[in-house]
């Protein structure tokens, strides 16, 4: 695995020249996910056969002279929460496995796929995406490729760990409250959360319709500008997806960061914080240029009102299944669920009156700063079953504070690409860092990590597998 080179961008480079068939490069990472997947766990669903029709299709395509997409012949999984035609949407869960199949693809499924991708499964995630760990009762605990006694972060923790373990350059995931940017952060890939709004949600299984946003995790920063490219676009049929035109990243990767307003999160990003997170900031920032600390509002209120939001919608959209077939649930969060439906409606009004005050100081805040850098994680990955972290000599629960630090963020609906770091002294264990943008700015996030990884301080490296 190549730390630097894009392997999508390549991928999509070769197959489109011809000196490579989408077939044969798919069938490389079939064999690579068959000879891997037993230890690490991540698919829960394989799609060869369709696959393999995709492959053959960009295949001629491309034996017809036609213009080739962005991703030609790039093979990803998404998340098991993406609808895939003719298979049933688990959501992580037992309870939806009765359900009928799905009539169509997700929207981003269908750009991929216009795209030149090749879809070939779908991967393993907390049950109906409430958790950081991915330590499923159902499916199993997925693996972190680099420690396989390790979690793998979550919700999109299959995600993630696909990445990770070489078994796709690009998957799809979902980040309500940190779910692409933990597993990232802790399985040393990229990872993209858009703007809320920025990208349709249409055909996702929801979990908190009011913050969900989906976005791609990947081999590259290249890998992620391509995939966010083909993604990007209004759907009238989606109401929550706010994007008005679209506004190409890959081209503007390579402007540079000349006079850039580039600060870093101190506070309650410092205190929540370890060592080996903070030295991970620190790699980060050198080589950006920022010196500065900057103060970002009210960020445990912000989290604090993201919880509540979340238990209140998540537990009023399984409501009916709470009441009848509370048993069926994942064991690690149905009390959650059912804390959530049994919250009093006026905790959540009050919430969201908060959101608003919230963003508006938050975009306040990029009035002086053109990008933000934090920790993604306070530490990196527990093993798999820990209960509690000593996070600078407070004990906190593990499987809520993964995300300390990427709940505020996401709760402003700002865009931030998690960059993965290696700091010294962790081990061979990777800590992600946020780049924060202003709304809408996903390009100069997008920028500053491309700035890292030419640098060499942020990459991928091969798993211990």
């Amino acid at each position: 695995m190549n730390t630097t080179l894009s392997v999508s961008h390549q991928i999509a480079s070769e197959v489109a020249a011809g000196h490579r068939s989408a077939a044969e490069v798919l069938e490389t990472y079939i064999a690579r996910i068959e000879a891997t997947d037993a230890r690490v766990n991540a698919f829960t669903t394989k799609v060869y056969a369709r696959a393999r029709a995709e492959a053959a299709a960009v295949d001629a395509r491309r034996a017809r002279g036609e213009a080739m997409g962005l991703l030609a012949g790039v093979p990803y999984a998404v998340k098991n929460l993406f609808d895939v035609a003719g298979e049933v949407t688990l959501a992580g869960s037992t309870i939806n496995r009765s359900h009928p199949p799905a009539a169509a693809d997700a929207v981003l499924v269908q750009r991929l796929q216009a795209a030149g991708a090749v879809l070939v499964g779908a991967l393993n995630m907390d049950e109906y995406a409430y958790g950081f760990t991915t330590e499923n009762t159902y499916y199993g605990p997925c693996h972190n490729p680099h420690d396989l006694t390790r979690i793998a972060g979550g919700s999109s923790g299959g995600s993630g760990a696909a990445v990770a373990a070489g078994q796709v350059p690009l998957t799809l995931g979902s980040d309500t409250n940190g779910s692409i940017r933990v597993p990232a952060s802790l399985c040393g890939v990229w990872g993209l959360k858009p703007t809320f709004g920025r990208l349709s949600r249409r055909g996702s299984y929801p979990f908190v319709h009011s913050i969900d946003h989906l976005g791609p995790l990947a081999d590259s920063v290249q890998g992620l500008a391509l995939a966010y490219d083909a993604m990007q676009g209004p759907d009238p049929l989606d109401p929550g997806c706010h994007t008005t035109r679209i506004e190409p990243a890959m081209p503007l990767l390579e402007r540079g960061l000349q006079g850039f307003r580039i600060g870093v999160l101190g506070g309650y990003f410092h205190e929540h914080a370890t060592p080996a997170a903070r030295a991970a900031v620190d790699a980060a920032a050198h080589v950006l240029g920022a010196a500065d600390t900057a103060a970002w509002p009210d960020p445990a209120l912000g989290r604090a009102a993201a919880f509540i939001i979340s238990a209140s919608e998540g537990g009023n959209l399984h409501l009916a299944d709470l009441r009848t077939r509370a048993a069926d649930f994942e064991p690690l969060s149905v009390d959650r669920f059912i804390a959530g439906a049994l919250q009093p409606a006026a905790w959540y009004v009050q919430a969201q009156r908060f959101r608003r005050i919230y963003r508006d100081k938050v975009n306040a805040l990029f009035g002086h700063w053109d990008l933000l850098l934090a920790p993604a994680t306070p530490l990196s990955a527990p093993v798999i079953g820990t209960e509690w972290l000593d996070i600078n000599g407070q004990q906190q629960p593990c499987r809520p504070s993964m995300g300390l630090l990427t709940q505020p963020i996401s709760f402003a609906g700002c865009p931030v690409v998690a960059a993965p770091l290696w700091p010294e002294g962790n081990g061979a264990l990777p800590l992600g860092v946020q780049i924060i943008a202003a709304p809408w700015r996903e390009d100069l996030a997008l920028r500053a990590a491309w700035v890292l990884q030419q640098s060499g301080v942020a990459h991928l490296k091969e798993p211990a597998l």
